[in-house]
C-alpha cells in the first residue's frame, strides 16, 4: 500500500499519501464504533418473545411455561401476583431487563437514582404479573416482597422489609421465606416443608395445609403457626428466653417424626395452634 503512493515519477505524491492516510486511520477509528453499534453494546437487545418497554425499558411482557423457574432480583422490593395468563408482564413505566435459559428466566428489576425509569426500582415495589403455577425465586433488599396467588413453590429473601404472602405455595413443595430486619407474614400457605426466618421481627404463619415440617425462626420477636383444623399430631420443639410457649396440638407418639415444628425465639413468644 505505501509503494501505490510513494511513485517517483510524481513530485506531488506525498499530499495524496497524507490525505489517503488520514482518511484511513479516519476509517480504521470509526470500525470499532460500527461495530460496538451492530453488536447493540453487549446484549441490551430485546430477547425473543419478549415485548419492548413503551417508555424505554427493556421489556414489559414475555410467554412462561407454566412450572417455570422464574428468578426475580432487585435492588428494591417487589409484588408479584400470580395470574392465569401465560405470561411474565411489568408495566411500561417500569424498567426491567429479561434473561432466559432452557426452564429458568430471570426478570431484573435494576436501580439507578439517576434514572427517572429506575428511580422507582430503588425501594419501592413494582408490580409483577407471573404465571399463577411459576416457580418463583426472588432476591430483594431494602423493601418488601409480596407475593400473591402463585401456587409453585417460593424463595423469598429480603433484607430491610417484610416478607409476605397471600393464597400461594403447593402442598408438595418446600417453601423458604426469609429476611433480616422486617417480618415474615403468610396466610393460606401451602407447602409440604416451610422454612420462615428473620432476625429482628416476627414469623407468623397461617397455614392452608399440614406440612411434614416447618421451622420458624427469630431472635427479636415472636412464632406464631396456624394449623389447618385437622392437622395430625406433630413432634414439637418450642422454645423462648424472654416470653412463653403454647403449643394447642396433639402430640405425635415418641419415635414419630413424620410430622415436625420447630419454633425458636430468644425475645419474643412461640406459639402453635390448629385452626
Amino acid at each position: 500500500m505505501t509503494t501505490t503512493w510513494s511513485s517517483p515519477s510524481r513530485p506531488d505524491s506525498g499530499r495524496p499519501s497524507r490525505r489517503v492516510g488520514r482518511a484511513a486511520r479516519t476509517a480504521c477509528a470509526l470500525l470499532p464504533l460500527l461495530v460496538l453499534t451492530a453488536c447493540d453494546h453487549g446484549g441490551d437487545r430485546t430477547p425473543p418473545g419478549a415485548v419492548p418497554g413503551a417508555h424505554g425499558g427493556r421489556f414489559e411482557k414475555a410467554a412462561l411455561a407454566d412450572g417455570s423457574r422464574l428468578l426475580i432480583t432487585t435492588q428494591g422490593g417487589v409484588r408479584v401476583v400470580g395470574t392465569d395468563d401465560d405470561s411474565v408482564a411489568v408495566d411500561g413505566r417500569t424498567l426491567a431487563r429479561w434473561t432466559g435459559d432452557g426452564g429458568t428466566h430471570t426478570l431484573d428489576l435494576p436501580c439507578d437514582r439517576g434514572d427517572a425509569r429506575a428511580a422507582d426500582n430503588c425501594g419501592g415495589m413494582p408490580l409483577v404479573r407471573v404465571p399463577s403455577g411459576a416457580t418463583l425465586t426472588v432476591r430483594a433488599r431494602d423493601a418488601g416482597i409480596d407475593v400473591s396467588g402463585v401456587r409453585g413453590e417460593l424463595s423469598l429473601s429480603t433484607v430491610n422489609g417484610d416478607v409476605t404472602v397471600q393464597d400461594s405455595g403447593t402442598d408438595g413443595a418446600r417453601q423458604h421465606l426469609v429476611t433480616r430486619n422486617g417480618s415474615v407474614r403468610a396466610t393460606g400457605l401451602a407447602a409440604r416443608g416451610v422454612g420462615a426466618e428473620t432476625v429482628n421481627g416476627d414469623v407468623d404463619l397461617l397455614c392452608a395445609t399440614s406440612p411434614d415440617t416447618l421451622d420458624g425462626v427469630t431472635r427479636n420477636g415472636s412464632v406464631r403457626v396456624t394449623l389447618p383444623t385437622d392437622a395430625p399430631p406433630y413432634a414439637t420443639d418450642a422454645s423462648t428466653t424472654n416470653g412463653r410457649s403454647t403449643v394447642d396440638l396433639p402430640a405425635a407418639a415418641s419415635g414419630d417424626h413424620r410430622h415436625r415444628l420447630t419454633l425458636r425465639t430468644v425475645n419474643g413468644d412461640t406459639e402453635v395452634h390448629r385452626g
